[in-house]
């Protein structure tokens, strides 16, 4: 939420630095992410008067104006339609730098000699109103810079308030944080109106069906009304807190939700049939245009504002198209009213509707609240637009709020706080809070009833937030906590974690955790069949966004997306794992079925280049190396690939399920093309591992037993041989393995050969043995038996022939 400094120190008196301000407070629970000061370089933009306007004589849509800068007359050149003789505005000179960084300078427009610029209000960078030229009061003097005439220096603090906290969502609500915490007093405002228009009985009346979702309405009209553009200092504030003006009426409306925290709404009176209001629930797939003109399907959920045939706006939302307020507009109704969080929370999400109005109905708005709000409405809007009040107001309030005090234990608050806070001063904390304390004969014991505004005081642990707060966290002393030693070991998943995140970063990876909420659009980002069990989506029934409406079925996506927010930051050679659960939605709302899986992608540069090294890309086999590793730190010490097609986002080519005693485990392999170009990552090659981690553990030898050193020397046997492209380098170590029995210890490739040199159909493969018997010295004319054996069967299997040379 953005604030400005000016309008809060209209409620609070504020003797502090702005970054003695922001520092209070962040340390009262309202983060300040930035004070960003305004119209602190418009020194240089003076008042001048105009003298007189002529006709351009080689342009029909420019003028001619005489200027007064109060030292000498210049002519200016300006193409804005509401200007006349007299008007006292802006002026730029030659040598003066805009703030949006244009250099003034003197020149000929059209033929004609220009020296200034007449600037308009998004020129000077005060609102976006670019309709004409800005115009300023009539008593004041040319020469004089425009910023000792209208008051244009402010700071702007943007606020990052937590959800619970809703009554800070307001100047009012900010100022009184402050004034809590600095001792000072809360200015509040006093709405002041004169009602002369009839009894608001004989002119609007309202009905709600609804007593659960709208405990509070109330409502006033104002008849023969002027819409028209609100003054310069009601815009500037809007402008400044992110919203656009539109009118005098709407304005209003605005000013007083960023004012005070109660939304308003103004319906034309005229085009309310019966010119009443009914609140309560739309029928199924019920039809409705809002003010932005988009048309939503609504259900029997969401609550609806009517007149006595139609909805007319959407409870807390928004306004209906059919109630807008035009030019032409002379009577209004203001809605000033109460609505369920809930209900306006539900419907929101559902129609992918967020407003300022929204915001503040989700996490809560003050019900007792509603009718000064309107007050303060019905005042400036008089102010502003004219007309006459109705006598009276309309207050529909069937269900009236009940304050539920809370026993607030001075003993307990500080043992929990670790303080020596004495009884006065917690109720004094309290009361500067707005808070109703009470002090019964028990001295040990505050009742305290938070005022209507605090919906997220409901306990005793929330009071002693409050009184921490206050006290200033920095000064509570630090004690030692009393810590009970642990009598349960953590549980096999938790410590398996640790240990696959020790054993992943040790290879290089770095860990990221992504949402287990993503959107339904990921299935089609990662190519998945329709009919793939990947898409059977957990929909979450009060998704955040459509982006978070479904659970992850995979992890691939979150670490796609994490690789692409750092690669579109300059980022080069990436080692990412994510360890987290994947969902799958079961039939008859059965619990869904979880599942711990490990994903690790990499991408960009495996070496870049230096002085001794050429640069190299990430391959196939830097993947696959990873996964050894992995499963070396886990303790699978047996592994196989078998290509596969299976996988989605895998090219076919280049992807394997990967198995471990028998059983598919994980799979590994090159993402397709299409995949890495859905996520904006074009020309870059993505390699990647899964791993089921339950299938992973059990796999793994719980009974490991130490294997000592060998005793007897190993005797070393190289193969090389030509083989046909298709024969896979592992067909032909399992048949080593296999006939080789107990006597191979370890088989190594340490050569491959393409080329020139053999067929086109074939390939050079060659393999270095290690025989060793555990029982003694091997016999090397029984070794050379062995090793020609296999070269037989290898030759019989695979059609290959030992390479000559």
């Amino acid at each position: 939420m953005k604030i400005s400094l000016n309008w809060l120190k209209e409620f609070v008196d504020i003797d502090m630095s702005q970054e003695e301000l922001s520092h209070l407070l962040t340390m009262i629970g309202i983060e300040v992410a930035s004070v960003m000061p305004v119209a602190c370089d418009l020194d240089a933009i003076i008042a001048a008067r105009i003298l007189d306007i002529k006709p351009h004589p080689n342009a029909d849509r420019l003028s001619l104006c005489t200027i007064d800068t109060g030292e000498k007359q210049i002519p200016v050149v300006c193409g804005a339609p509401n200007i006349k003789k007299g008007d006292i505005v802006p002026l730029a000179l030659p040598g003066v730098r805009l703030p949006n960084g244009t250099k003034i300078k003197k020149g000929k427009i059209r033929g004609e000699v220009s020296e200034g610029v007449l600037l308009a209000e998004d020129e000077l960078g005060l609102t976006d109103d670019h309709s004409g030229i800005m115009i300023l009061p009539s008593a004041s003097e040319p020469g004089m810079p425009i910023t000792k005439i209208i008051s244009l220096e402010d700071s702007v603090l943007d606020l990052e308030l937590t959800p619970n906290r809703p009554d800070c969502a307001s100047v009012i609500g900010i100022a009184r944080e402050i004034a809590a915490a600095t001792g000072k007093t809360l200015k509040r405002p006093e709405p002041e109106i004169n009602e002369t228009g009839p009894n608001i009985e004989d002119l609007t009346g309202v009905t709600i069906l609804e007593t659960e979702a709208c405990p509070r309405y109330t409502a006033g009209v104002v008849q023969h009304i002027k819409i028209g553009k609100s003054p310069f200092w009601m815009r500037y504030r809007l402008h400044l807190s992110g919203i656009r003006p539109i009118n005098n009426i709407v304005d209003v409306t605005n000013y007083v939700m960023l004012e005070m925290g109660q939304p308003l709404h103004a319906f034309d009176y005229d085009r309310l049939e019966e010119n009443r209001i009914v609140v309560k629930f739309a029928r199924q797939d019920e039809s409705f245009t809002t003010l932005d003109g988009q048309t939503h399907n609504l259900d029997q959920n969401t609550l609806v504002i009517c007149d006595a045939k139609q909805p007319v706006a959407l409870a807390g939302i928004m306004g209906g198209l059919n109630s807008e307020i035009y030019e032409d507009t002379s009577n209004i109704l203001i809605e000033s009213a109460y609505f369920d969080p809930v209900i306006i929370r539900r419907a929101s999400k559902r129609l992918g509707i967020s407003t300022e109005a929204s915001y503040r109905f989700e996490r809560g708005a003050d019900i007792e609240g509603t009718h000064v709000a309107l007050k303060r409405a019905l005042e400036l809007i008089s102010t502003l637009a004219g007309g006459s009040i109705s006598k009276g107001i309309i207050d529909n309030y069937p269900k009236p709020y009940i304050a539920r005090p809370v026993t607030l234990r001075i003993d307990r608050t500080n043992r929990i706080l670790g303080s020596d806070l004495s009884r006065e001063t917690i109720e004094g904390y309290l009361k500067g809070l707005n808070m109703d304390v009470e002090r019964p004969d028990d001295q040990n014991t505050l009742v305290v009833t938070p005022p209507s505004f605090r919906v997220d005081i409901s306990r005793e642990a929330d009071l002693f937030e409050e009184v921490a707060r206050l006290e200033g966290y920095e000064n509570i002393p630090i004690t030692i906590p009393r810590i009970q030693p642990a009598t349960k070991t953590d549980s096999q998943e938790i410590s398996f974690g640790d240990h696959i995140r020790s054993v992943m970063i040790g290879a290089g990876f770095c860990e990221v955790i992504t949402y287990s909420f993503i959107s339904p659009a990921s299935a089609d980002m990662l190519d998945i069949p329709d009919s793939s069990p990947l898409r059977s989506f957990v929909k979450i029934l009060n998704p955040l966004s459509l982006d978070q409406s479904v659970m992850r079925t995979n992890l691939i996506h979150g670490l796609l997306t994490v690789a692409e927010s750092n690669i579109h930051r300059g980022a080069a050679g990436l080692k990412f794992f994510e360890l987290g659960k994947v969902f799958f939605h079961r039939e008859d709302n059965k619990q869904p079925i979880e599942r711990m899986i490990l994903t690790a992608i990499i991408t960009g540069p495996y070496q870049e280049k230096t002085w001794y090294c050429q640069e190299r890309m990430v391959d196939f086999y830097d993947i696959k190396g990873a996964l050894e590793v992995f499963f070396e730190g886990v303790g699978i010490e047996d592994f196989s690939l078998a290509k596969t097609d299976t996988i989605p986002w895998f090219d076919t080519n280049i992807s394997a399920n990967v198995s471990s005693t028998g059983r598919i485990i994980g799979n590994i392999g090159r993402l397709k093309p299409d995949v890495v170009k859905a996520y904006n990552l074009k020309n870059k090659d993505f390699y990647a591992f899964e791993v089921d981690i339950e299938a992973l553990l059990a796999c793994i030898d719980k009974n490991k037993q130490f294997k000592p050193f060998p005793r007897f020397p190993a005797v070393y046997r190289d193969i090389s041989i030509l083989v046909p492209k298709g024969i896979e380098s592992a067909a032909i170590v399992n048949i080593i393995k296999k006939h080789g029995k107990d006597l191979v210890e370890s088989i190594r490739i340490f050569d491959l050969y393409e080329g020139e040199k053999i067929d086109k159909a074939e390939k050079a493969i060659a393999f270095r043995i290690c025989y060793r018997s555990k029982k003694g010295t091997l016999d090397g004319e029984k070794i050379n038996k062995l090793h020609e054996t296999i070269i037989d069967i290898i030759r019989q299997e695979t059609g290959g022939k030992l390479r000559e040379g």
